[in-house]
Formats: structure tokens, C-alpha cells, sequence
């Protein structure tokens, strides 16, 4: 089972990138979508169900916000969408879809880089989110979260961690969240599993300020976190770089259980 994800930076934008022809090589059973920047009226025919796929969406209700996707090669017995909380929803952050005991999500944690008031509303998704990843890694299914968790949890997943100490992404309080995600939950980070001393290979995101591309100058914030179980049978898991859809790059796993 291959699983991919990649914040798009506008579904629009990657697709006149050449995301779809890339795509359709990939061989990918699942993929997941983050920051859409979409409504349904914006969307392609092959934007919503790209060829052998079907395709699943949780729009923001801000236009050109936001939005999160899947692509599913085969239908999901049951779709989520959002987590129920009004606030967080009208901002398309959550997705899941459901294969027998295997869930898996398309996330898309805020963003505080832009003022304190959005990183007031981060630490506000954090705070429900964790009690809902707490009721999903107890509840016995296996379960992989895909997507843009705007935090690098260590300083192996950041080229300039000392400089970045007091900036969103990096603040003590984020990454001791995530630590708990790992620690207290048991969910597992499988890039990080399969590559315990990578750092520069990782980064899956760069700044669109000054070089930061072509010195690598990034930062590792998209992930695909598992429960113990499937992330145990995780074989591959690599970022693809040698062409650019958006500033972040695609993170693939492969698995060993057929979808």
C-alpha cells in the first residue's frame, strides 16, 4: 500500500505545475491533500476524481483558504469529515476515511507564523485535537495521519534550529505537543522510524524567501503518523524533489498491507 502526501499550496497552482501527469506515475493507492485554497466551483473534473481515483474534499468556507483532500483508489467505507467543532471545520482541516480498521487522515494543522492570533488559534486546534488523536489511538483501529503539522518536532528537522527557537513551528510548547503525540500515544513517526539520523533529505518544506530552496535551507513539518501496528510494516518512505509543485514536496510511504 502506497501512501502519499503533499501540502499543494493550491490545488490550482499544482496542477498547472504538472501534478497530475506526476501523479499518475506514482502508483499511489492513497493520497493525501492539504491547503486546497479551493471551493467545489473551482475544481476540474480531473481535480475532483483524477484518472482511478475517487477523490474526497473538506473545503474551507473562506474562499482561497485552507482545504483538505483525498484521492482513494478505491471507495472508503465511510468518510469523516471535520472534527465537530464549528470554529475549526469552517476551516477544511480534517479529513478521514475509513477501510474496514484502517483510518486514514488528511490533516492540516494552522499556521502561526502570520501574528499572534493565529498562533492563539493553533494552540486552540492543538488543544481539541490531541483529545481526538487520544480516542483514535485507543480505539483498536489502525490509523495514519498524512499531512502539514506546521511543527518540526527535533533539530535534526530543521537546517536553522537555533535561530528558529522563538518562531511558530519550533516554539517549546509545539514540539513538547508532538512529543506527546509519540511519547504518551504511542503513534509512531514513520519517516523518522525509517530514517533515525537523516536530516537534510527530510525537509519536506521551504521558505519562498531569499535561497532557502537551493541551499536546502528547510524544514521537516509534513509527516505520516501511525499507530504501531502499520507503521511497523512501513518498507520505504522518501521525499520527492526533482520537481516543484508548491513550496512543500510530497512525502511517500510504502506499506506492506495491500488497501
Amino acid at each position: 500500500m502506497r501512501i502519499l502526501t503533499l501540502n499543494l499550496n493550491g490545488i490550482r497552482s499544482a496542477s498547472n505545475k504538472g501534478l497530475y501527469p506526476w501523479l499518475a506515475r506514482q502508483g499511489a493507492d492513497l493520497v493525501c491533500l492539504q491547503e486546497l485554497k479551493a471551493q467545489t466551483a473551482d475544481m476540474t473534473a480531473e481535480m475532483l476524481n483524477p484518472d482511478g481515483y475517487h477523490g474526497y474534499f473538506h473545503y474551507a468556507d473562506k474562499k482561497g483558504y485552507s482545504g483538505v483532500g483525498l484521492y482513494a483508489r478505491r471507495q472508503p467505507d465511510q468518510i469523516i469529515e471535520g472534527l465537530g467543532i464549528a470554529d475549526i471545520d469552517q476551516e477544511g482541516r480534517y479529513l478521514e476515511a475509513r477501510f474496514g480498521d484502517l483510518s486514514v487522515v488528511s490533516v492540516y494543522l494552522p499556521s502561526g507564523s502570520s501574528g499572534e492570533h493565529r498562533q492563539a488559534a493553533k494552540f486552540t486546534f492543538m488543544d481539541h485535537f490531541y483529545p481526538h488523536l487520544e480516542r483514535l489511538a485507543r480505539s483498536g483501529r489502525e490509523l495514519i495521519l498524512c499531512g502539514d503539522w506546521n511543527i518540526a518536532h527535533t533539530e535534526r528537522d530543521l537546517r536553522n534550529w537555533k535561530s528558529n527557537r522563538k518562531n511558530s513551528g519550533f516554539l517549546p510548547e509545539e514540539r513538547a505537543w508532538i512529543g506527546r503525540v509519540f511519547d504518551e500515544l504511542g503513534l509512531v513517526d514513520v519517516y523518522r522510524r525509517l530514517h533515525p539520523e537523516a536530516e537534510g533529505e527530510g525537509y519536506t518544506w521551504w521558505s519562498n524567501r531569499g535561497q532557502a530552496w537551493a541551499n536546502n535551507v528547510g524544514w521537516r513539518i509534513d509527516y505520516q503518523i501511525a499507530t504501531p501496528g502499520i507503521a511497523a510494516t512501513a518498507k520505504s518512505a522518501s521525499v520527492y524533489k526533482q520537481q516543484r509543485f508548491s513550496d512543500h514536496a510530497p512525502l511517500t510511504v510504502d506499506y506492506e498491507p495491500s488497501l
